[in-house]
């Protein structure tokens, strides 16, 4: 259980209101401070041992194996998610021909929709794109287009212009019906909403850092089943492969890679500038406990409902979205000057088609709220 505003663990002044955490979240005190140090550390470059190529990666992996589960083999270090979906398109190249189908969602992210584009128009499949339910219903819209010729269900755990909820428990369940590969891309909800990885089983697992996870700009997230661990990766760097520690026999080149899913970390994994704050971001989210954080923001997005609905808001419905993230549409359309006077009042969010997406984190408090009703009503009366 969390008890109270975590504000005080980072950097935002009293008079702002910070609810836009799926478009840019919060870098914690701790993982700044740890950035810096890190970012220090290369002024002096002889100081740095070969081991330091390696320990933040494996802290890293360790921390995400304690917050979300798993082995720290099953995951990889990458630095955008559009390069961890690009690196598992890559590998189903052989694997998918004329006839057979990958599902997206409409109007999916951009970073879940290229690269299978990309690998449609390489291997012949199509790419069908699942509609969007006008009653928020994806899991049933999912469902009902999986087919014997569906080969991959490529899709996150909520949308990301509103968050309108996927049930990944029952998609996952009838894509293995089908013989189909599950690929997740979970930027929106990795770290402020519980994924259980036996459970859902997934082949692979993507996450953009920068969002809910907490983490500095270029560093994201991969989850590999081991049954995937002798694939091939989308980049040959020499830090993946046996032995790379030992730095004066890497002219003796290596065939083998190091365990796990070690071989799909990106070349340049451990830049001094980044990993110790992803480090410490997921250390922490490891001690809030995802769970305990879903059960938070749950509750301030239920208080935003209740603040907007009597400015003419229609919130997506509690049972047909994630905690913590809240769209918001209205019948007439937003004004297209909301968002800017909100920010003079220094109230941040984001809009998405004709939705206000609310996306708070820990650091919210009744003041926040507070404000943004008192912000509201200034705006729209």
């Amino acid at each position: 259980m969390i008890v109270g505003s975590q504000r005080a663990l980072f950097d935002i002044p009293s008079d702002v209101a910070y609810f836009n955490c799926a478009y840019n979240g919060p870098l914690l005190n701790a993982s700044v401070e740890a950035m810096t140090k890190g970012s220090q550390s290369k002024a002096r470059p002889w100081e740095r041992r070969p081991s330091d190529f390696f320990d933040d990666p494996e802290a890293f992996r360790l921390a995400a194996a304690k917050a979300f589960g798993s082995s720290g083999d099953n995951f990889a270090v990458i630095p955008s998610a559009s390069y961890g979906v690009s690196c598992v398109a890559r590998i189903f190249e052989d694997r998918l021909s004329e006839g057979d189908n990958i599902l997206v969602l409409d109007e999916a992210f951009p970073s879940n929709y290229l690269p299978w584009e990309r690998l449609s128009s390489q291997t012949g499949a199509d790419l069908c794109v699942v509609e969007s339910p006008p009653d928020f219903n994806w899991t049933k819209a999912v469902l009902e287009r999986i087919s014997s010729k569906t080969k991959v269900v490529a899709i996150p755990n909520c949308h990301w212009t509103n968050g309108a909820i996927l049930r990944l428990a029952e998609i996952s369940e009838a894509a293995r019906a089908a013989g189909a590969f599950l690929v997740l891309e979970v930027t929106q909800s990795l770290g402020a909403m519980p994924l259980d990885l036996e459970a859902v089983r997934p082949d692979f697992v993507i996450a953009a850092g920068y969002k809910w996870l907490l983490c500095p700009y270029g560093l994201s997230l991969l989850y590999a089943d081991p049954k995937w661990h002798q694939a091939r990766p989308l980049e040959e760097t020499w830090l993946s492969r046996a032995d790379a520690h030992v730095f004066e026999n890497l002219v003796e080149y290596n065939d083998n890679y190091q365990l796990g899913a070690r071989r799909f970390d990106m070349g340049q994994k451990s830049i001094p500038s980044v990993l110790p704050g992803g480090v410490c971001a997921l250390e922490q989210i490891g001690r809030w406990g995802v769970a305990n954080i879903s059960e938070a923001l749950g509750k301030i997005t239920e208080q935003i409902a209740s603040i907007v609905e009597p400015f003419g808001f229609e919130p997506v419905p509690q049972n047909a979205r994630v905690p913590h993230i809240l769209g918001a549409s209205m019948s007439a359309g937003i004004p297209d000057q909301l968002l800017p006077r909100l920010a003079e009042e220094k109230v941040f969010l984001s809009r998405r088609g004709n939705s206000l997406r609310f996306a708070p984190h820990l650091h919210i408090g009744d003041q926040d709220l507070d404000h943004l009703a008192d912000a509201l009503q200034r705006v729209l009366k």
